[in-house]
């Protein structure tokens, strides 16, 4: 019968080792590149506000290289309140979510580039409630332009899909100087509008009719 060999003990503890070296470098270079951020969510929520309205100015100026290393930072300062864990988005209590949520708009007025915020539009024969994702949307990190919803206001009217919503997910094009979310949402969805539906808005669907009535 042949014998089992013997684990190698020398290995495995040049195995641990390196595990250990390895835990080490990472943590170093987590406070290397968060350690000159806030800790607490106290301190956190001024230093973001000043993030966001940085980030606004760059946008404005259609400072791409600003806006990318922003953006950035905000993803560092949640990782940083999330003890360097990467989940900063599951649940309403996540350090992103948290931030978000404190500093969006007030209901019913333009968010700055980067805020949070919810606001109706009038276009295209449509009333559309506007949800714009701040910094921590989808595509934030990839893509010049931040994510939105648009919700249908009226059920009965035609709108940009059966469903009474459409999302507009990262809108990847070249930054356009003193463009707010307001006309950004506008020129978009008038864009879908032109292109995708070839200028025809759709009926809202029946069974879709309730949810979309607010």
């Amino acid at each position: 019968m042949k014998q089992r060999s013997s684990p190698d003990l020398g290995q495995l503890g040049f195995d641990l080792l390196l595990a250990e070296t390895d835990e080490v470098n990472q943590a170093a270079a987590l406070d290397r590149a968060t350690g000159h951020l806030p800790s607490s969510l106290e301190a956190a929520l001024p230093h973001y506000r000043d993030l966001i309205a940085r980030h606004h100015a760059a946008m404005l100026a259609g400072d791409g290289k600003t806006v990318g290393a922003l953006r950035e930072e905000a993803h560092r300062l949640a990782l940083r309140l999330n003890h360097g864990e990467p989940g900063i988005l599951p649940d309403p209590d996540a350090p992103g979510c948290k931030l978000a949520d404190l500093t969006a708009a007030e209901a019913g007025t333009i968010p700055a580039w980067g805020q949070q915020g919810e606001f109706i539009l009038e276009l295209a024969g449509m009333r559309v409630f506007i949800k714009f994702s701040g910094l921590f949307g989808l595509g934030a990190r990839f893509t010049p332009y931040l994510s939105f919803s648009a919700h249908a206001l009226d059920c009965e009217w035609p709108f940009l899909s059966e469903t009474g919503y459409r999302s507009f997910m990262g809108v990847n094009a070249a930054l356009t100087p003193d463009l707010t979310p307001d006309a950004c949402a506008r020129e978009v969805i008038a864009n879908h509008v032109a292109t995708a539906l070839k200028g025809k808005l759709v009926p809202i669907a029946h069974w879709y009719r309730p949810t979309a009535t607010r």
